[in-house]
């Protein structure tokens, strides 16, 4: 695919928005130096030298004015990862690919190397010597250390990383992403699950993080064909349309794409779309989403829906969808206004799952699953930030 074009755009993101604290607050990704973490930090580069508007950004319209979020030049980045490819790299091959506009990635090349040397080296790794409490233990050290040097106002750790399998019942290990997790709480950061991974999603995790007072956020991102279901779903309920069968396939290659060729991965992903159906429609139809990894497509995803009906008179009819985009493209702004959110609710002293962030996931902790409702929830929780005093700072 043919790279988009650089422009430059007076959009003036250079300066905080009204309501925007100036302290700064650490965002530290999980699979730092994937797609996502690099179309994220260059684009929040872009965006703050008003290279770029911050569009696809729900934080950055007018409903979220004054709601104390931090302004994206008080944005720090960091990571963990396993991969060795620097940022500056990476944003070439993305550029290579049509993700990132032409010209872009050598004007911020400053920000992406500033960003590379916080990654540090995740786990576990092929016969890493360390058990769970070890590689929890270095993963937290890391986050401190994070925090302190830049004297950091909060941390949010935000998982971006390759989908994993979920676990098995008699597993004894924790998986990767519960490591991070559970890294996050010992060092008292706020955590986002934009993965189907498990993540803090088991009751120990979670009862640790209510405990230690901390918000967060969950799980995998609502990007492309479950936003779309997400916004047709309600339609046949409101009018009365029985949905006999709902089908899909998608189409992408990429890391994602090779990470979900696992049926165990894709197993985890679907879930996840499957449930917007069940919870909108009152019952789940027929019709599974099939996963195929197409190495050439590289970040582009198509994904293909076939919904069939039943209208008056038991009229049946079908609806078909296409939808076509770039996976990071879509993901990176939705990142951004995560780690934003919830840095925010974490300074007003919230804790526990944030509902009302459900618009941003596929199987979000609770809430409704219209897409409308849930940006009225979002919307809510706009207002309920807006009107909350700024009471903590981490340690």
């Amino acid at each position: 695919m043919a790279g988009r074009q650089f422009v430059n755009n007076d959009v003036n993101a250079s300066q905080p928005r009204t309501g925007e604290h100036a302290a700064r607050t650490g965002v530290w990704f999980v699979g730092a130096r994937g797609s996502v973490a690099t179309t994220a930090v260059t684009g929040c580069a872009a965006v703050t030298a008003g290279l770029h508007p911050p569009t696809g950004m729900v934080t950055e319209t007018q409903p979220f004015d004054g709601a104390g979020l931090p302004a994206l030049s008080a944005l720090v980045f960091g990571g963990h990862d396993t991969a060795l490819c620097p940022l500056p790299k990476r944003a070439e091959q993305l550029t290579e690919a049509g993700v990132l506009p032409h010209g872009l990635a050598p004007a911020v090349r400053a920000e992406l190397r500033a960003a590379d040397e916080e990654i540090r080296i995740g786990g576990p790794l092929p016969d890493d010597p360390r058990g769970d409490e070890e590689l929890i233990t270095d993963f937290a050290a890391d986050l401190t250390s994070f925090r302190e040097r830049h004297a950091l106002a909060r941390v949010v750790v935000v998982n971006v990383s390759s989908t994993e399998p979920l676990p098995a019942p008699d597993a004894v290990r924790l998986p990767a992403s519960s490591l991070y997790a559970a890294a996050a709480v010992r060092a008292g950061c706020p955590y986002v699950n934009f993965t189907p991974s498990t993540g803090l999603r088991t009751p120990a995790l979670t009862e640790a993080a209510a405990t230690a007072g901390l918000p967060h956020a969950g799980r995998d991102g609502k990007t492309g064909q479950t936003l779309l279901r997400a916004a047709l779903a309600p339609m046949f309920v409101q009018r009365a349309l029985h949905v006999r069968a709902w089908s899909g396939t998608n189409l992408l290659g990429g890391g994602d794409g090779a990470a979900l060729a696992d049926p165990g991965a894709a197993a985890a992903k679907n879930a996840g779309k499957e449930r917007v159906l069940a919870d909108t429609l009152g019952h789940t139809p027929q019709g599974e989403v099939h996963i195929d990894d197409v190495p050439v497509l590289g970040d582009w995803k198509t994904a293909w829906d076939h919904v069939a009906f039943e209208g008056f008179l038991g009229s049946r009819m079908i609806l078909q969808t296409i939808w076509q985009g770039c996976d990071s493209a879509l993901a990176a702004p939705l990142v951004l206004d995560l780690a934003r959110l919830v840095a925010r609710a974490h300074e007003a002293g919230l804790s526990g799952p944030l509902p009302e962030l459900g618009f941003y996931f596929k199987d979000p902790d609770a809430g409704p699953s219209g897409l409308t409702e849930q940006f009225t929830a979002l919307l809510s929780f706009a207002d309920r930030l807006r009107s909350a005093p700024a009471r903590r700072r981490t340690p």
